[in-house]
């Protein structure tokens, strides 16, 4: 019971914890790219114009950090380099595709960016490629 209050933990533990983390957000991330890349050609026209950049440009950055950052996030490669787009995109689908309702609609993309800030404070930890190459 003590082990179980204490607010300590090992360098064993922070690791399978952050593989569980990244892989997890990796894993869910994953399909929302794979959709936006298979209906690329029906969502082109339709999706979201952030910042006046065109739906199609819009759609290809959500593209590049849903399916191809959450690949790396999820190996752990380049980790807080390409866990930055995903926190940029989950950031301007809570705030401005949801209207920043974290207890509505935009539950799902708050919950994605938190797990995401917090990957990319702590790093990917050892049970990954970066940490594999001793970054």
């Amino acid at each position: 019971m003590k082990k179980l209050l204490s607010t300590g933990y090992t360098d064993w533990a922070f690791n399978i914890a952050m593989l569980v983390l990244r892989a997890g957000l990796g894993l869910m991330m994953l399909p929302h790219g794979y959709d936006k890349l298979v209906h690329f050609a029906q969502k082109k026209n339709t999706f979201m114009n952030f910042l006046g950049m065109g739906s199609t440009f819009s759609l290809s950055l959500s593209l590049f950090a849903e399916f191809f950052c959450a690949m790396f996030v999820l190996i752990g490669l380049f980790t807080r380099f390409t866990v930055l787009p995903l926190i940029i995109g989950m950031a301007v689908a809570l705030f401005n595709a949801h209207d920043a309702a974290i207890f509505g609609s935009g539950e799902k993309a708050a919950l994605y960016l938190a797990g995401f800030i917090a990957i990319f404070l702590l790093g990917p930890g050892k049970a990954s490629v970066d940490g594999m190459m001793g970054k």
